[in-house]
């Protein structure tokens, strides 16, 4: 079933459009990961999902309700990138007195012993490190029992023991059946967890899948060199069944099984045309390199 549904998404402030008619879906028992540079949207789409912002036209539903709905907001947790601690409170004072806005919550304390804080810990919320304030976060993020999961920038200022097992936490949680949407410029979370990538530019989808489908798994060399190189050498060059093709400006792709012999084939011809070949390596694309490409079409 689908947790969020949104189409035809439309944000606007004044005359600037932040979501552009986004459509956007996110399926039970997945990691659904929205991603984009600055200014894509992201944020934007995350607090209309969350019923902390209204849209300027579309339709935005949460398990087929709207995102005010009662039962909806009871079973939603939110992890957003900042605030969402009271600054003078300790850990388990402020998460003892969010569980009571909730009918079932889960255990504060076990909450907390479960994201590496001591639940004992005398220290005010607005002391504790900034790793330390997101395991706060992401354990008032689970208190409701949610259903469906929202977090932006879960790992943000995490040491590596503690972002492992922030991962693992989350992974139990979609085990578990819970529905999340994560926002994220750190794209080994991506790689680690994700279901599913939906790629945002200027508020609108720029392609969505898996990551496999995205990067492109097919056999496949490619390189950076300058634009609009002419390739009937190479294509010459290579074995039957290889094609050589610009697949971008100034990003080239020979499809084939990636071998040695032709590895040797195209850095000779680069070498031949005086050509410095970037970014050598097998497949099509890597995620960053997506993001990337996304931003400079953005700039240009």
């Amino acid at each position: 079933m689908a947790a969020v549904e949104i189409s035809q998404l439309v944000v606007r402030y004044g005359e600037k459009i932040a979501v552009n008619g986004l459509d956007f879906v996110a399926h039970e028992g997945e990691i659904t990961a929205l991603l984009g540079p600055n200014g894509a949207g992201k944020t934007s789409t995350i607090e209309v999902a969350c019923g902390l912002r209204s849209a300027s036209s579309g339709l935005v539903q949460l398990f087929e309700q709207h995102p005010q709905a009662p039962q909806v907001r009871s079973q939603m947790g939110v992890m957003l990138q900042t605030g969402g601690l009271y600054p003078t409170a300790r850990p388990l004072e402020w998460l003892t007195y969010l569980a009571k806005l909730y009918p079932h919550p889960n255990d504060p304390a076990t909450l907390l012993a479960q994201v590496g804080i001591d639940p004992s810990i005398r220290t005010q919320t607005r002391r504790l490190s900034g790793g330390e304030q997101q395991r706060v976060k992401l354990a008032a993020a689970l208190l409701p029992r949610p259903t469906l999961l929202f977090l932006d920038e879960p790992t943000a200022g995490l040491d590596a023991l503690a972002r492992r097992n922030l991962l693992d936490l989350l992974r139990q949680q979609r085990d578990d059946g819970v529905a999340i949407v994560l926002t994220t410029h750190l794209l080994a979370d991506v790689e680690d967890l994700a279901d599913s990538i939906t790629l945002l530019s200027q508020g609108r989808v720029a392609m969505t899948g898996t990551l496999a489908e995205l990067t492109g798994t097919q056999d496949a060399i490619s390189f950076g060199g300058p634009k609009e190189l002419n390739l009937s050498d190479l294509t010459s060059a290579l074995p039957d069944g290889y094609i050589a093709h610009e697949a971008q400006l100034g990003k080239y792709v020979v499809t084939g099984k990636p071998t040695p012999e032709i590895m040797s084939i195209i850095t000779t011809w680069c070498s031949a045309q005086g050509v410095m070949a970037t970014e050598l390596g097998v497949g099509n694309k890597t995620l960053e390199q997506l993001l990337i490409d996304t931003s400079n079409e953005v700039a240009q």
